[in-house]
């Protein structure tokens, strides 16, 4: 029996490895043209690939204080995977065309859903392409089946959580923002500027290579444990912009060995809503 991928996968082994009881999913997503997902995937995706849109399947209403991205409501989440041809025990595949810059949102999303079979495709549609491996623009018609979310309640904190421990050497802050974007500078998407007090930063793009492959496992666990100072991975509190790349950093820690890391899904444009929260500058 094939072991399950729960993490990354090559572009040699998806060719090598994938069956059609396999669910692609094609993540590929601007934050300055939310259209442009859709059209990339009809104008050419991997075989068999369907289309999840970043603000329309992987996220919830916007309130306005609730951060850009909330999380989808899990049930509707779970519908739409069924839909899909998601059932208990399919493998899922992830990718898009930003490093697993979207893709790891799916990752993440299925494992708060308590579906463990699910990988990104490492390098993504790069990696596949650079190979020679066919993309094409059919639509796949997949056959429904039952999704059951089983959710993993203690995969997330909220702000309170956050504001409750900034003091706390015990839980650890890790924002994967842009080095500018985390000092208060550049600040384009969100309307004010800064980051969590206490907060360290670690750029999502820093777990890709040259290559825009993950990083090596054992060099990954040798950056994260430099942040977390050999402490327990499970005192970290991933945070980004939206709750979107800092499921990236959730992913690098995973494929490290280093898991148990939770995700504060509001991230900095819900933490930012509230004038009553403190706000630090400056690296």
């Amino acid at each position: 029996m094939q072991r399950p991928f729960t993490c990354l996968i090559s572009a040699q082994e998806l060719a090598e490895s994938a069956t059609p009881t396999w669910r692609i999913f094609d993540c590929r997503f601007r934050l300055t043209d939310p259209g442009f997902g859709k059209r990339a995937y009809a104008e050419g995706h991997l075989p068999g690939a369907m289309f999840l849109d970043l603000e329309e399947d992987l996220s919830g209403p916007v309130s306005g204080l609730n951060g850009r991205h909330p999380l989808p409501d899990p049930q509707l989440l779970a519908a739409k995977l069924g839909s899909l041809g998601v059932g208990p025990g399919t493998q899922v595949i992830a990718y898009d065309d930003t490093g697993g810059m979207f893709a790891a949102r799916l990752w993440w999303l299925l494992r708060w859903l308590g579906h463990n079979q699910v990988a990104v495709l490492d390098g993504g549609l790069q990696a596949w392409t650079a190979g020679g491996k066919p993309v094409d623009t059919a639509l796949p018609n997949p056959v429904a089946c039952h999704f059951e979310a089983r959710l993993q309640r203690d995969m997330k904190v909220n702000a309170d959580y956050v504001l409750s421990h900034l003091d706390d050497p015990e839980v650890l802050v890790i924002d994967a923002r842009a080095p500018d974007r985390f000092r208060g500078e550049n600040e384009t998407l969100d309307p004010v500027g800064g980051h969590i007090p206490g907060a360290i930063n670690r750029f999502f793009q820093d777990n890709l290579g040259a290559d825009g492959c993950f990083k090596q496992a054992a060099v990954l666990q040798e950056e994260f444990g430099k942040l977390i100072k050999g402490g327990d991975a499970h005192k970290v509190v991933a945070q980004c912009g939206s709750g979107v790349t800092a499921c990236h950093n959730l992913l690098a820690m995973e494929a490290a060995g280093l898991d148990g890391a939770r995700l504060y899904p509001g991230s900095w444009s819900e933490w930012c809503a509230d004038p009553a929260r403190p706000i630090a500058t400056g690296p």
